[in-house]
């Protein structure tokens, strides 16, 4: 597999400026072939770049205000990208603004670009639960308009979200343990499925592909060829998020399925079937923790080998859930898209900025083998925001020359103390 670094960190971009030349040697003989550059600011909030305002007014749109810039931090950046499109990698960009007016000033401004890509496009929220500043059964601010734009019958939505919240109320052991089991049609009679809630649920994934739309119209807008990425959840959670895999493709030219299975933070999924099992519990107290594990399987089709409940969850991640679990995920991404050069698996470990517990070399390694046995040729490593020695070393030996870690390392991967960082200042001796 070839792979790809997020060079986003939950500081200031300029972090990535110094030292870039042997940081990119480094990645290069690890086997990196492409960067996503991101957020496009600097700290303060600085822009990366001048914007033209000119292209804002040619195509209707009010031009962004000037503020404080850092010339010299600007010409860095370019040099950076300069370098990174000399080594033949693939550039991206992600976050701010996508309008045909912002995407033609950034195309125009960083010539090296080759595509830029949104994050969870057309993402409606899954979480049961309030968090991560949404729940699933609610129409937010803005949602309104968005599903009359979808032609949803309000009256009908509001009804559909209404009755599945009151049967999730109204769970007990008997019915759970029956109809779970049963397959589909067993779940539609578990979560009591009307058509009142398939008339939400429908509108939920036309929103999604019309978000997705407005997007590739803005791209295609600009005056050279621009890719578009889209980060989506895993497949397990679309189509509750409304992100159908299979409609993806003709909307995105890269898909970047989110390898994210941290417990707690936010977007893990270990967190995320938690705390559905923990408000389920809340809503139907007559269930048991495994009753509710079996609940989200039913809705997701979620089997996390040897949880048979929350405290199972606490005790890491077993092999089997690599060579089942993320393996299925992966195989069912690659197939839904049909070519595996458009599947870029978007891998994190848990830390900043989703704040979820860190999960080890062992499993990063795991994420790796198990999605490239399943056909996966690439994947981006998203760093928090430094890459660990560990993670450079499973990383290195699996896409490109294994990273040797010692004193004489030219530049050193990671926020690992390095060898003498605790010899109170004393020199090695020389060595025979």
């Amino acid at each position: 597999m070839d792979f790809w670094v997020f060079t986003h960190s939950n500081g200031p971009l300029e972090y990535w400026l110094e030292r870039y030349r042997e940081r990119f040697d480094t990645w290069q003989d690890g086997g990196v072939t492409g960067i996503v550059v991101g957020y496009l600011r600097f700290s303060g909030g600085e822009p990366v770049f001048a914007s033209d305002p000119q292209i804002y007014r040619d195509r209707g749109e009010t031009p962004p205000d000037k503020p404080h810039r850092s010339p010299e931090k600007e010409a860095k950046l370019q040099a950076m990208l300069d370098d990174a499109a000399g080594r033949g990698w693939r550039i991206l960009t992600f976050g701010g603004s996508m309008t045909p007016a912002s995407l033609q000033d950034l195309a125009s401004a960083l010539p090296q670009v080759q595509g830029v890509i949104c994050d969870g496009p057309g993402e409606n929220h899954y979480e049961l639960a309030f968090h991560h500043g949404g729940e699933l059964l609610e129409i937010r601010d803005g949602d309104r308009s968005r599903f009359e734009a979808a032609g949803a019958d309000l009256a009908r939505v509001e009804r559909g979200i209404r009755h599945l919240r009151d049967r999730l109320h109204g769970l007990t052991p008997d019915i759970v343990r029956y109809q779970a089991p049963g397959g589909a049609l067993g779940g539609l009679q578990l979560f009591d499925i009307d058509e009142d809630v398939l008339h939400w649920l429908r509108a939920r994934q036309e929103m999604a592909r019309q978000t997705w739309q407005g997007l590739r119209e803005a791209v295609d807008a600009v005056d050279r060829k621009l890719l578009l990425g889209g980060i989506p959840r895993t497949a397990a959670f679309s189509s509750l998020t409304g992100q159908n895999y299979q409609q993806m493709p003709r909307y995105f030219d890269l898909i970047f399925p989110k390898h994210y299975y941290w417990h707690r933070g936010f977007d893990g999924l270990y967190g995320t079937v938690a705390r559905w099992v923990q408000r389920l519990r809340k809503w139907s107290p007559a269930l048991t923790e495994n009753d509710c594990l079996q609940v989200v399987a039913s809705l997701f089709g979620i089997q996390l080998p040897g949880v048979g409940n929350l405290l199972d969850m606490e005790m890491g991640f077993p092999p089997e859930f690599f060579d089942e679990f993320v393996y299925g995920e992966s195989v069912r991404a690659l197939e839904a898209v049909g070519d595996p050069d458009r599947v870029v698996f978007w891998v994190s470990t848990g830390r900043a900025p989703h704040a979820g517990d860190p999960m080890s070399a062992r499993d990063l390694h795991g994420i790796l083998t198990a999605s490239q046995r399943a056909g996966g040729r690439h994947f981006l490593f998203h760093p928090d925001p430094k890459i660990n020695t560990a993670e450079w070393r499973v990383l290195s030996n699996l896409c490109g020359q294994e990273w040797v870690e010692d004193r004489a390392t030219e530049f050193w991967i990671g926020d690992t103390d390095q060898p003498d960082y605790h010899s109170g200042g004393r020199q090695p001796p020389a060595e025979d």
